[in-house]
């Protein structure tokens, strides 16, 4: 019985506490891109002898289901072509990509495109916005998925 109040109270301390200020139970997001388009953008792909071998060594490391699964989003997603590239633009400086992309994307599921951006901010290059891009992928889903729903009166889109 002891336990049930000390629960309760402390409920009641955290209701009391998420009213008086509000903001704390939300996250904090950053509307700032993480990469600033252009020149700082496009030298991300710059691959070095050593962010190659840790590239390799981050990919023979992956256990194989794992591998397989995200192989298999993959292959739902085919052909991506560009927009993989044009989605890692969107989530890190915040430029929306095509309706196009966004079909691509949709097409292989929540949790497939999840995963696979996950496994793409592994990478070297990626890996230092690894902690910061959680929200910002389930902020593109959410997008493209509406994006996808909402009928366009636009065919004017670009990959």
């Amino acid at each position: 019985m002891e336990s049930k109040k000390i629960f309760m109270a402390f409920f009641i301390m955290t209701i009391l506490v998420s009213y008086a200020y509000p903001s704390s139970g939300q996250e904090d997001v950053d509307v700032e891109p993480l990469v600033n388009p252009g020149h700082e953008f496009d030298t991300l792909d710059v691959i070095s002898p050593a962010s190659q071998d840790y590239n390799i060594y981050m990919l023979e490391i992956i256990p194989p289901k794992y591998k397989m699964y995200v192989e298999t989003c993959m292959d739902k997603m085919e052909p991506i072509g560009k927009c993989g590239l044009y989605v890692i633009k969107e989530i890190l400086t915040n430029e929306p990509v095509s309706r196009e992309c966004c079909l691509k994307v949709v097409r292989a599921g929540k949790q497939c495109f999840i995963e696979t951006n996950k496994l793409m901010f592994q990478f070297y290059q990626l890996k230092r916005f690894a902690s910061q891009v959680s929200f910002k992928i389930n902020e593109v889903w959410n997008r493209c998925s509406a994006e996808v729903e909402s009928p366009s009166s636009s065919d004017d889109f670009t990959i």
